[in-house]
């Protein structure tokens, strides 16, 4: 028996390829197992190919797994495109229909040439092949076909019960298919018996959505943008039944503009996009920034720059998110790793936001973004609700005639009483360029020092409040090498750092969750102990990695693991990689 799997199903993009991981998947995930799920896709409506790659395991876990053991084929492009990774022993479903072919050179696999797209045309229409390749991955499985009736139910049952029974019996016809060919349910492939415990699977934006929605969200302006569309459309169905509600904006800048107005009426407001999306957004985040409105932007990073690759993993946008808006204004950038993270983090966001009333952004990854894995069930009673020095509904002192609330009065914390429009005794200006206590314009020199200097001074607040900005997984004092990331690497990275220290390497690992304001002093005292540091993130010009050495030094023993292709780290690149930059240090651990 195996304690886990890689199972993996492509195709052309419009084929079914999505829904056919979908199924499996949740069958998986209804019998207790572990999963984590990556899509490959095309960045266009129909055509290309496209692959989704499930790892199932009994033990939780957060990265695809270096190879495969069953790939499940609709084209010839899927072989040639896959089977490199299959292990040895491993196995291909390919359907009959294309003649499929083995490449040159292939280790030894096995190789079931299935009619899938026949036997789908048989009980009438060829989309149900898609359930027949569940059926023939299920007798490799040795699953029941009975286990899919429910999922089954679901998905087809208000289409009636007639069409729930074709597609079962296209899951049945598929497993004695593939049954009658191997002699039964082969022993290497049957899975260990999960733990059985209920677990929510789901992509990383759909954490992001229920995250915003917890913490009191009502509204949310946006433009549909890969890989951030999910945020919008999960809130579309959600949101109303709390009083709330989403408009899609005709661009990006009216949705932050929208945002931001929503805020400064009282209302908890987000919006979310990708990078292009939030190039546009720069001026605007600057006057969030300038008039002290809070406001919450999700940015789910993706291939860069321009329209660049949209369906693809990466992580540049790091500098443009802590450098993109002109001027000097406070603006907190938190990068959430796990999809539970994504969930505490964006409810955290809101309360950063008020609190000390700037522009805070969530940044993702595509991969964090997209991934669908399990996930334990999130605990809302961690969710806080704090609106720092709001004054809604409260009575204010009454003032002399002509006199304005002191909305930007210079306070210690830099943060300064808010009110919302309306609010009697509470008139005061509000403008972009620079101003005084009250809001009225002011470009006395020493007015611009004193509220350049209050609103700077929330970034120390911020350091204080938020709390873990770094995740550290660090049992050794002096470690061999500290690997850092950021995002969804963390999972890939924990997988790697256990094979360096089973071959004798003392590895520490820092996960960074807070990128701006940088957390300087929780990570220095790791940077200085350990012999070498290496940082692991997907973008050319290393960018976390910079941004370590400036605010922490030690440039001489940070290096850098960089990947930039739109593909998603595997473990065993990391531990290649950093395996191969320790052995050309000044010291010697791995053993040869």
């Amino acid at each position: 028996m195996i304690s886990q799997l890689s199972w993996k199903v492509g195709g052309q993009q419009g084929e079914g390829i999505e829904s056919t991981g979908e199924i499996f998947s949740m069958a998986m995930n209804r019998m207790g197992y572990h999963l984590y799920s990556y899509r490959h896709f095309s960045s266009r409506i129909k055509g290309g190919h496209t692959n989704n790659k499930i790892r199932v395991s009994t033990k939780p876990m957060r990265a695809i797994s270096d190879d495969l053991d069953i790939l499940v084929a609709f084209d010839q492009e899927t072989i040639d495109f896959n089977a490199h990774e299959l292990r040895e022993g491993g196995i291909i479903i390919a359907d009959s229909k294309f003649n499929p072919k083995l490449p040159e050179g292939l280790k030894a696999v096995r190789f079931f040439t299935v009619p899938l797209t026949e036997i789908a045309d048989e009980l009438g229409t060829s989309l149900m092949k898609n359930m027949v390749s569940i059926g023939a991955s299920a007798a490799i499985l040795g699953i029941p076909v009975e286990s899919f009736r429910n999922i089954v139910e679901d998905m087809f049952l208000r289409k009636g019960e007639k069409v729930v029974e074709k597609n079962m019996e296209a899951i049945r016809r598929g497993f004695e298919y593939v049954n009658e060919l191997t002699g039964g349910q082969l022993p290497e492939f049957q899975l260990e018996k999960a733990d059985g415990q209920k677990q929510l699977f789901m992509i990383g934006n759909d954490a992001i959505a229920l995250g915003a929605l917890a913490a009191g969200c009502r509204f949310m302006p946006a433009y549909p943008i890969t890989p951030a569309s999910e945020i919008m459309e999960y809130l579309i169905k959600k949101l109303p039944k709390f009083g709330g509600t989403v408009i899609q904006t005709e661009d990006e800048i009216a949705a932050i503009t929208m945002a931001i107005g929503a805020n400064y009426g009282g209302v908890r407001a987000m919006t979310a996009s990708a990078g292009p999306g939030l190039s546009l957004m720069m001026e605007a985040i600057g006057l969030a920034g300038i008039t002290e409105t809070p406001v919450v932007i999700v940015n789910t990073q993706r291939g860069g720059p321009s329209t660049g690759m949209p369906t693809k993993q990466e992580q540049s946008d790091v500098n443009a998110m802590i450098y993109g808006t002109h001027g000097d204004i406070p603006k907190v950038v938190i990068a959430p790793s796990t999809v539970e993270e994504c969930f505490y983090d964006t409810a955290e966001a809101f309360n950063i936001a008020e609190e000390f009333q700037l522009p805070v952004i969530v940044l993702t990854d595509l991969t964090l973004s997209l991934g669908k894995q399990t996930v334990t069930p999130f605990d809302y009673s961690k969710v806080e609700i704090r609106r720092g020095k709001l004054l809604a509904g409260q009575e204010l002192p009454p003032k002399e005639q002509n006199d304005l609330f002191k909305r930007y009065e210079v306070t210690e914390d830099g943060v300064s009483p808010r009110v919302v429009p309306g609010q009697k005794y509470g008139l005061h200006h509000v403008t972009g360029v620079e101003h005084d206590q009250t809001g009225r314009p002011s470009e006395n020199a020493a007015n611009r020092v004193q509220q350049m200097d209050k609103r700077m001074r929330k970034l120390q607040g911020v350091l204080k409040a938020f709390k873990n900005p770094i995740t550290f997984d660090a049992p050794h004092e002096e470690a061999d090498v500290l690997i850092v990331g950021i995002n969804s690497t963390i999972g890939t990275i924990q997988e790697a750092k256990g094979r360096l220290e089973q071959e004798g390497v003392k590895v520490n690992h820092a996960q960074i969750r807070l990128i701006h304001p940088f957390p300087a002093e929780q990570l220095k005292p790791y940077v200085e102990k350990a012999k070498q540091v290496i940082v692991v993130e997907h973008n050319a010009q290393a960018q976390v990695a910079n941004l370590i050495k400036l605010n922490v030094g030690h440039e001489e023993k940070i290096k850098s693991v960089l990947k930039y292709d739109g593909n998603p780290f595997l473990p065993k690149e990391i531990y290649t990689e950093v395996k191969g930059l320790i052995k050309h240090g000044d010291y010697e651990r791995v053993s040869q």
